[in-house]
């Protein structure tokens, strides 16, 4: 069934929607005269300023809330979770979905970042891939991009091309549609089912949303992702049950989890997360039943 609730107001790729500048490109008064301030007070500027981006997603949590709702129900349903972006917008989603498998053990082919101009533009800018929203279309439509999954569109403008065209592709499949932009205004906002519109203003130096644009995105990324692992039970208490072992820092993490979580002693969890061959969450639930069945034993 598609997931088509509001019709957006208007579906554009946002290439004729530069007539109405961003809030994100304005000039920011208080800092007009940075070049001719002290090193620290620059700093001080900036530090002042990102505050304003925390105060900024804090007031957008209702969003946030039903946004992890629909990603939970996706996810849960066996669909996918793609988050598309160009920039430092693209990046941070790529960077958030890439760091979700080895943190709550969930697939990577279920949550994917695309960014404009492909992995090269993670390590290398590549402004004019931003207005390509023709290789945003094509990215899921090769994915074939259906009515079960969700796209979370990034832009701290919200009129990035790319980044739009993702969520046009969306509304067409029926699939869920979520913004993360600082313009609630903006096209991708009006194109989105859930808008998540942190209110930054402008930044520091005018137009560089890589700043509390980017600061207040990532916060929001962060929360989203986390939140949703956390409701599709893939954290017990705050311990990250799930989590993959796959360097000597993340192994001596899973042992004490399971010592802690288990009470088993470290040879009987090694023993078991070896077994498990790394799976956490697997030698928790072996550790669990062989506590259960000593237990039984013993009441004999």
């Amino acid at each position: 069934m598609a997931h088509i609730l509001d019709r957006p107001e208007r579906l554009s790729s946002a290439e004729n929607e530069y007539e109405e500048p961003s809030p994100t490109e304005a000039t920011l008064a208080a800092t007009i005269d940075l070049d001719r301030r002290s090193s620290a007070e620059v700093l001080a500027a900036i530090h002042a300023e990102d505050r304003r981006a925390v105060d900024a997603v804090g007031a957008v949590m209702p969003a946030l809330v039903r946004a992890v709702e629909v990603l939970a129900d996706v996810l849960a349903g066996g669909g996918r979770w793609f988050n598309i972006g160009a920039g430092t917008s693209g990046r941070m989603g790529c960077l958030d979905a890439a760091e979700i498998p080895p943190t709550f053990g969930f697939a990577p082919d279920r949550i994917e970042g695309l960014i404009a101009g492909g992995p090269a533009a993670m390590l290398r800018a590549r402004e004019g891939a931003e207005d390509d929203a023709e290789s945003a279309r094509t990215a899921l439509r090769t994915r074939e991009l259906g009515p079960l999954d969700a796209v979370v569109a990034l832009s701290a403008s919200g009129r990035t091309p790319y980044a739009v065209a993702g969520l046009e592709v969306a509304y067409q499949v029926g699939a869920r549609r979520i913004a993360i932009t600082c313009d609630p205004d903006s096209p991708l906002a009006r194109t989105a089912e859930i808008a998540i519109a942190p209110d930054t203003g402008p930044e520091v130096i005018a137009g560089s949303t890589r700043m509390k644009g980017g600061l207040a995105q990532k916060m929001v990324l962060h929360s989203l992702s986390t939140a949703v692992m956390v409701r599709l039970g893939r954290v017990e208490g705050n311990r990250m049950t799930h989590l993959r072992p796959g360097s000597r820092k993340l192994w001596q993490r899973a042992l004490a989890l399971l010592q802690e979580l288990a009470g088993a002693d470290e040879a009987t969890a090694r023993d078991a997360l070896e077994r498990s061959y790394g799976d956490v969450a697997e030698a928790l639930a072996m550790l669990r039943t062989l506590q259960q069945a000593e237990r039984a034993a013993n009441r004999r």
